[in-house]
């Protein structure tokens, strides 16, 4: 029997990657293949990553998320693209919170996004398997799309003023 071991200096190796990366971002897959019954993964996300809002739908499966490191909001949306709900949620105290939740749980077809709120921010995701690429993501048609770069800075910083 083997056993994977998490070290914090990969995780250190992830954030240098996610703060190089144009996207802000950079993730590391724990699971072997897309074939796997159980995809895992670490996602560093930086405070300047915008990740479009997206529902699962096409393949619609529990989404759960953990922070690992940081703070993060989800934000859900309505069909027409009006907020419904922002959760934070992180390993830290944020701006005085007094209630932490460490993590959230989304159900398929929910519009949402994930906003880093602090740098260096990691999170843990799992979703069941198998993975298909081509079926993952449903990309809100009245979000930017992420290479319109200063629409999508624009909406980002309107989903930040928000949070």
């Amino acid at each position: 029997m083997s056993v994977n071991v998490f070290f914090t200096d990969e995780l250190y190796a992830l954030s240098c990657e996610a703060k190089q990366s144009l996207r802000a971002r950079q993730h590391r897959n724990i699971h072997e293949s897309y074939e796997d019954p159980c995809q895992r993964l670490f996602n560093a996300i930086e405070v300047n990553s915008y990740i479009r809002p997206h529902r699962h739908s096409v393949d619609p499966k529990v989404e759960t998320l953990i922070a690992v490191r940081g703070f993060f909001a989800l934000v859900t949306f309505c069909d027409d693209g009006s907020l419904d709900k922002i959760v934070r949620f992180g390993t830290e105290n944020y701006q005085n919170d007094k209630r932490n939740s460490v993590g959230v749980e989304l159900e398929p077809g929910t519009w949402h996004t994930i906003l880093a709120l602090v740098s260096d921010s990691i999170l843990f995701e799992l979703k069941a398997g198998p993975f298909d690429p081509h079926a993952a993501k449903e990309f809100a048609p009245w979000a930017p799309e992420e290479d319109s770069i200063a629409e999508a800075q624009a909406y980002l910083q309107k989903l930040r003023f928000m949070v």
